[in-house]
């Protein structure tokens, strides 16, 4: 983080990075931490949250009329889509009375009843769809105290499966109660000039979402990019335990010792064994840099801290 823009708040993403890592599981799959950007604010208004956050999706009328705090929320997670479809153009239909009309023109609207009787049925009092919820369902919920957003991008919608321990269903028949999700809280809350949607207090803490405030959208860009570095240290250092000695030290000795070794040898061949051995310098000198730090100081403690090589005991002579 040191050579990015938010190298001066290092040590308050640091703290997220590594929180962010533990949440996850044993296999540490990456997509389980979430990264919102709001434009807005500074990036100490950054936000972490235990749970999964994501921003309001598109609503229907009916939608302000829905809860936006529920405790302790039994969820379901959909793929089916609750909206009428409007009839298609150009069509004939053929019927010999009047009555069969009326119930081809009634069978969608049963349908979609049948369909959110059944979700009621369920007990579940938040709904997500990751295809579109319309303005009859919409209303439908909120006239029973639920609250419902459709088009829930697929990426969140496997969190909070995740997070909630919810399975996404294709159906809406049969649900048994083994398959809703539920959460410590389930809110709607503005974060700067958007509302999200959170759930936190969840019963799996395997997920986690990093919420990036900033001026600019370039500048939260840069973040973000700086924020997925550091997860990829941190959750690698976590799947690797073994340490093996870095930031330079084991080229640092190797040009020591090559450099005491030229020492030994006579002729012209001790000169292009020192520059070989300078060669190795040129790592941790580059490691400096791109940390953003001073190559010069760095560079200096290092040969001061770095101990003699060994001699190999050859006379000038061999």
């Amino acid at each position: 983080m040191n050579s990015k823009l938010i190298s001066s708040h290092g040590e308050f993403f640091a703290t997220m990075v590594v929180d962010a890592c533990l949440h996850l599981e044993d296999h540490l799959d990456l997509d389980l931490i979430g990264i919102k950007k709001e434009v807005g604010g500074t990036l100490t208004d950054s936000l972490f949250i235990e749970g999964v956050a994501f921003k309001k999706t598109f609503s229907y009328a009916g939608f302000e009329q829905q809860p936006k705090r529920i405790e302790n929320p039994k969820i379901l997670l959909l793929n089916i889509e609750l909206e009428l479809k409007s009839e298609a153009t150009n069509i004939e239909i053929r019927v010999t009375d009047p009555k069969k009309f009326k119930e081809f023109v009634d069978a969608e609207w049963n349908i979609i009843y049948t369909k959110m009787e059944n979700i009621v049925n369920t007990g579940a009092n938040v709904i997500l769809s990751r295809l579109a919820i319309g303005d009859l369902a919409t209303q439908y919920f909120a006239d029973r105290g639920i609250f419902c957003a459709g088009r829930v991008p697929g990426e969140d919608l496997s969190r909070v499966a995740k997070a909630t321990g919810a399975k996404i269903q294709t159906t809406v028949n049969n649900i048994s109660n083994t398959v809703l999700g539920n959460c410590g809280l389930f809110e709607e809350k503005r974060i700067g000039g958007e509302r999200y949607n959170i759930f936190t207090e969840c019963t799996n803490l395997k997920t986690a979402t990093i919420l990036l405030r900033g001026g600019g959208q370039q500048f939260i860009d840069e973040a973000d990019r700086s924020l997925h570095d550091s997860i990829m240290v941190v959750r690698r250092a976590m799947k690797y335990t073994n340490i093996v000695a870095g930031g330079g030290a084991v080229e640092m000795e190797v040009s020591k010792y090559l450099s005491d070794f030229a020492k030994t040898i006579p002729g012209k061949l001790q000169s292009i064994i020192k520059a070989y051995a300078k060669s190795f310098e040129k790592i941790p000198q580059q490691l400096s840099i791109n940390a953003g730090l001073d190559p010069i100081e760095i560079m200096a403690q290092l040969r001061k801290k770095t101990p003699r090589g060994r001699s190999l005991g050859r006379s000038r002579s061999t």
